[in-house]
């Protein structure tokens, strides 16, 4: 499996505008076990994008999907401040199957 989680934060007031965009056509993109846009609750500009995949080839290949790359397009001017990714390797959880399983 293969993870990430970004700090993404927003021109100011245009937080939901981004959320609404990133959150376009997310279920066309294969391998994704789970795709999620979350507020920061101090910062009120700032959103934590945090995915999960069957693997990095998945995530990869998603980047050249029309939707991923119309949606990507749109946010750009949104987007203040696109902090640097944590990959990480999810091994299970409550809402997701355990890595053995993949």
């Amino acid at each position: 499996m293969y993870g990430m989680i970004v700090k993404v934060t927003a021109v100011s007031g245009q937080r939901q505008s981004l959320i609404s965009i990133l959150l376009t056509g997310t279920g066309e993109m294969s391998g994704c076990l789970s795709y999620i846009v979350a507020k920061d609750f101090l910062d009120e500009n700032a959103i934590w994008i945090t995915e999960i995949w069957d693997s990095k080839a998945s995530h990869d290949a998603s980047l050249s999907l029309p939707s991923v790359k119309g949606a990507i397009a749109k946010a750009k001017p949104l987007i203040a401040v696109f902090g640097t990714p944590v990959v990480t390797t999810p091994v299970g959880g409550h809402g997701l199957q355990s890595a053995q399983n993949h």
